[in-house]
């Protein structure tokens, strides 16, 4: 969508284009209200501003929509879309990587309660597994903090690729 589009379209519509990227009530609610942006810089901003910081509820709520690192979701969806984009750099048909993956998510859910997650675009299946290895040694305080980044880092990015100027 162009940013034009963006800035002039009606606020539901205009949810409905960001709630993807991350799907934060408040998030989307303070993108819509400061419409219109005089740029895709400013909008990415603006984006990025709001996130600062999301709440405990809001980065629960959130997970909730992020499959595992090495599981595609197969629904149609624009979120479940952005996902397989967002994960082409582990290949499934890898079975090394899949199962060092999967064994990966189970220890850190059964020490983190919660899937992993990274901001997996642009990042190869060995970075994701560096990156999963060396977080499960992080206390819950610690993951807390890198888990609402590393969501702001993904929301920013899918509502990059969906905005053009």
């Amino acid at each position: 969508m162009k940013l034009a589009e963006f800035n002039s379209a009606d606020p539901v519509r205009a949810a409905e284009v960001l709630k993807p990227c991350i799907d934060v009530r408040r998030w989307v609610e303070t993108i819509t209200a400061a419409r219109p942006f005089p740029s895709k810089a400013a909008l990415l901003r603006s984006a990025a501003e709001a996130a600062e910081p999301f709440t405990s509820a809001e980065v629960e709520a959130a997970m909730a929509h992020h499959p595992r690192i090495g599981e595609r979701p197969t629904a149609s969806t624009a979120e479940a879309s952005m996902s397989r984009s967002e994960q082409s750099g582990v290949d499934p048909a890898d079975a090394k990587v899949v199962e060092a993956l999967a064994q990966g998510n189970r220890d850190y859910e059964e020490k983190f309660g919660r899937v992993f997650l990274v901001r997996a675009a642009g990042r190869t299946a060995p970075e994701i597994l560096a990156a999963l290895k060396e977080r499960l040694a992080n206390s819950p305080a610690e993951e807390d903090v890198i888990v609402a980044r590393q969501l702001r880092e993904i929301a920013v990015l899918r509502l990059e690729g969906l905005i053009s100027e």
